[in-house]
C-alpha cells in the first residue's frame, strides 16, 4: 500500500523503516534532508516539501503526520488539508489532544477528507517489536489503512477503538497509567536503595521479579536494561518532564468527576523532580522551624552535612544557632 510519511524523528524514521520492510510504498517528508536521506536509503521515497509529495501520491491518498504535538500538528494537518482532495484521508500519529481530532474530522469530512487519531505506543522498541495502535476514526477510512495499521503493530496490537477523537482519548488515558506505574516502581526501588544496610542488588531484584512475579511488566524489563548498566544510570539526573498526556487525563479526570489520585500524584511527583531547591520545601522547612523549633540546614552548608551524618554543622535550631549534635528533637 501507499502511504505518505511527514516526520522522521525517533519514531516516524523508524514505522517508516517497517513499512518499507514489508512491501509498502512510502512517499516521505522531514524537515531535515539527513532524515530524508537516510529514509531513501531504507526503501523509501524521498519529497521535498508537503505539496511534492501529495503529488507523489495516487489517489486516494493517505498521509500520516509523525511530527511534534501542538503548533506544529496543527499547521501541518492545516497545509495538508487545502493540498488534499474528497476520499482522501490524514492520520495523525503525535500525542495530540483529543479533541483536535475531533475539530479536524468535523471541519474536514465536508470536504470530504478523513480525519485518523492514532494512538501509538511502543517508542523506540516499536521497530522491532512493532506498535500498539488505538485508532479513532470513519470506520470506511479506517478500513482503507488496515494493511497499513496491521503491519506496523504486533499481532493483535492494533483496535479500531471508536470514532475521531477516541485513539488520541485512549492513548492518553494509557499515558495517565502510565505515569501511575512508573511512579509506583521508583518509589518501590528508592525505598529498597534507602535500606542500605540491607545491601540490596536492585538490578538482581529486577531480574527475580521479571519471572512470575505478580508486578512483572515490560516496564520491569527496562528497569532491569537500565540498572545493568550501573554507569549510565549513574550520570542520569532525577528530573522528569511530562509531555502533556498526564496533564490531560488529571483534566479529564476533574470535568468528569472521577477519582484518579495515583495518576495525579505521578504527575505531581514529576513536577516535584524538577525542584531540587524547592520553595514550597522551604516554607514547610521554616514553618516547622518557627512553630516547633525543628532543626533546618542553611542551603550553603546542606551538601556538606549530607556527606558526613556524624556532624551537625550548618544545622540551624529556632534561634538561628549551630544545633550540638545531640540536641533533642523539640
Amino acid at each position: 500500500m501507499q502511504l505518505g510519511m511527514v516526520g522522521l524523528g525517533r519514531m516516524g524514521a523508524n514505522m517508516t523503516k517497517r513499512l518499507a520492510e514489508r512491501g509498502h510504498e512510502l512517499v516521505v517528508f522531514d524537515r531535515n534532508p539527513t532524515a530524508v536521506a537516510a529514509a531513501e536509503e531504507e526503501g523509501a521515497s524521498g519529497s521535498s516539501g508537503l505539496e511534492d509529495l501529495v503529488a507523489r501520491l495516487s489517489p486516494p491518498r493517505h498521509v500520516w503526520v509523525m511530527v511534534p504535538a501542538g503548533q506544529p500538528t496543527i499547521e501541518t494537518v492545516a497545509t495538508l488539508a487545502d493540498l488534499l482532495e474528497s476520499g482522501d484521508a490524514i492520520v495523525d500519529g503525535g500525542n495530540s489532544p483529543w479533541r483536535n481530532a475531533q475539530q479536524e474530522a468535523a471541519r474536514l469530512r465536508p470536504r470530504g477528507i478523513s480525519m485518523i487519531d492514532a494512538g501509538v505506543s511502543g517508542g523506540v522498541w516499536g521497530l522491532k517489536n512493532g506498535y500498539c495502535l488505538m485508532v479513532g476514526g470513519d470506520e470506511e477510512a479506517v478500513g482503507r489503512l488496515g494493511p497499513i495499521f496491521t503491519d506496523l503493530a504486533p499481532e493483535a496490537g492494533f483496535a479500531h477503538v471508536g470514532p475521531p477523537g477516541a485513539g488520541h482519548f485512549v492513548k492518553m488515558v494509557h499515558n495517565g497509567i502510565e505515569y501511575g506505574m512508573l511512579q509506583a516502581y521508583a518509589e518501590g526501588f528508592a525505598l529498597m536503595d534507602a535500606a542500605g544496610e540491607l545491601e540490596l542488588d536492585l538490578h538482581q531484584i529486577t531480574s527475580v521479579w521479571r519471572h512470575g512475579s505478580v508486578v512483572r511488566s515490560w516496564l520491569l524489563d527496562l528497569a532491569e536494561l537500565a540498572l545493568g548498566d550501573k554507569e549510565n544510570f549513574a550520570q542520569i539526573k532525577g528530573y522528569v518532564e511530562d509531555s502533556g498526556e498526564g496533564r490531560w487525563t488529571v483534566e479529564e479526570a476533574i470535568n468528569r468527576a472521577v477519582a484518579a489520585p495515583v495518576i495525579t500524584a505521578s504527575l505531581f511527583a514529576r513536577f516535584s523532580s524538577r525542584q531540587p531547591n524547592s520553595y514550597a520545601a522551604r516554607i514547610v522547612a521554616a514553618l516547622r522551624n518557627q512553630f516547633g523549633g525543628h532543626e533546618f540546614f542553611r542551603e550553603s552548608a546542606a551538601a556538606e552535612v549530607a556527606k558526613d551524618d556524624d556532624t551537625a554543622d550548618g544545622v540551624i535550631t529556632a534561634h538561628g544557632d549551630a544545633a550540638e549534635p545531640d540536641s533533642p528533637a523539640r
